[in-house]
């Protein structure tokens, strides 16, 4: 009798029939689709602001710290997913598991604001879409935006690849409207080149260049990469003869290498997109006309410039990040309290909460613009809880087995980690002393 191979499959995980080279396909692609839902974090209505503030102020001279931004974020995220690939734990479980309780308490406080702080954002980016497409009054909007984020929560209900797929799909929409403006303005080739070498104009520069990079690495959706992975780790072993026991050395190394194309494609795409934005603001907005200092200057100049078509994709785009990151910070949430807590609460109940704060703002008619700021503010507090435990775990045999970084990813975590802690730091310091 032949015994199972890692692959579950029996004779050297060789299949009988016609369906052997589907079903290899679908085993090739079983880990893809996580990064998907994190990515669409990175191109939040808040990096519209600050993409476009460092276009129309600095040109194309920042455009390699947005590269290097999203660099920082593929190795944040990698290690995310794979800390929940090697343990079957995604990061708040872990941290449950391995630290005192006062301190879980503590952790799961700070990451329920930092929740709130993302749904501020995202609610409020999408209630600006709302009102630049169909004139809509903001506070209207955001009950819409809170409205249609639920409908995209639902789809998880049909299958968590359905919600992982619609979420890429709005990934695609924000691509596609930034790839129609910059078809429409033209883009010097040379000038985007110079933009990659690494120059620093000034003092300002460095405050704007802090802000991309410090609000690349979004807490709640590392949080969130690490149970999606976990859950997609659980539902390989599940398909496999070996059931619900651990994975083996081999089962793991296998799907390592999904990881990484996961998030290398996923967070490609998210970078492009922000490159894109920073590409339109240096074209249209640098020495040029003022106004690209808020979301409805932005899209006022680029109807005045390129026609009401880029206006409309720009407000297109701005819906699709709302609605999705909106819908997959509640997500985030919903994993945060049962990892921390083990405990739920309806996601209705749990929807209400997080959304509140920016209801208010939006009915109180506060600046959208000055709310995407402090949002951020509050956001760059969260990081510390999530990237130093993030790289303690990922360097601890004991936690990760074989799948333990080696001494240079270690290093390198390290290193990115408390550069963007400082400059976090320096930015929360700098708005509040402004």
């Amino acid at each position: 009798m032949n015994s199972p191979t890692v692959d579950g499959l029996p004779d050297g995980g060789q299949l009988l029939g016609p369906r052997r080279g589907l079903r290899r396909r679908a085993q090739g692609l079983v880990m893809i689709g996580p990064a998907f839902a994190a990515a669409i974090a990175y191109v939040d209505p808040g990096n519209f602001a600050t993409n476009f503030a460092a276009g129309s102020d600095f040109g194309y001279r920042l455009l390699w710290v947005v590269v290097t931004a999203n660099t920082v974020g593929m190795l944040v995220q990698f290690l995310s997913a794979k800390l929940g690939l090697a343990t079957g734990r995604n990061l708040a479980q872990a941290c449950r598991e391995r630290y005192p309780r006062p301190v879980v308490w503590g952790m799961w406080v700070q990451a329920e604001l930092v929740a709130m702080a993302t749904d501020l954002a995202e609610v409020i980016g999408g209630a600006v879409a709302l009102s630049l497409l169909f004139d809509l009054p903001l506070a209207v909007g955001g009950v819409l935006v809170t409205a249609l984020s639920f409908v995209i929560l639902a789809v998880d209900a049909r299958g968590r690849r359905k919600f992982e797929a619609v979420v890429a799909g709005c990934l695609a929409c924000i691509l596609m409207g930034f790839g129609w403006n910059l078809l429409v303005a033209g883009v010097p080739l040379g000038d985007v080149a110079s933009g990659l070498l690494p120059t620093m104009p000034g003092s300002e520069a460095l405050l704007i260049a802090g802000g991309i990079v410090g609000a690349t690495v979004m807490p709640h959706v590392v949080y969130l990469h690490s149970d999606l992975a976990r859950r997609h780790r659980t539902d390989t072993a599940a398909g496999t003869a070996t059931g619900s026991l651990p994975m083996v050395h081999e089962d793991q190394r296998r799907l390592l290498w999904q990881v990484r194309l996961d998030v290398v494609v996923a967070l490609a795409f998210a970078g492009v997109a922000n490159m894109a934005m920073l590409v339109l603001a240096a074209r249209l907005f640098h020495g040029g006309p003022a106004g690209a200092d808020t979301l409805e200057g932005i899209h006022a100049g680029l109807g005045a410039l390129l026609g009401g078509g880029a206006a409309v994709a720009f407000a297109a785009a701005l819906l699709a990040s709302g609605l999705a990151s909106s819908a997959v910070g509640t997500y985030a949430g919903q994993v945060i309290m049962a990892g921390f807590l083990r405990r739920s609460v309806p996601l209705v109940l749990r929807r209400l909460v997080t959304v509140s704060p920016a209801l208010v703002v939006l009915l109180l008619g506060i600046d959208p613009t000055q709310a995407l700021i402090w949002s951020q503010l509050t956001l760059s507090f969260g990081i510390p809880f999530v990237l130093i435990p993030l790289v303690g775990f990922t360097r601890d045999k004991k936690v990760m087995g074989p799948l333990v970084n080696t001494r240079a990813t270690t290093v390198a975590a390290g290193c990115l980690a408390a550069v963007v802690v400082s400059l976090n730091v320096v930015l929360a310091v700098t708005v509040l002393t402004s």
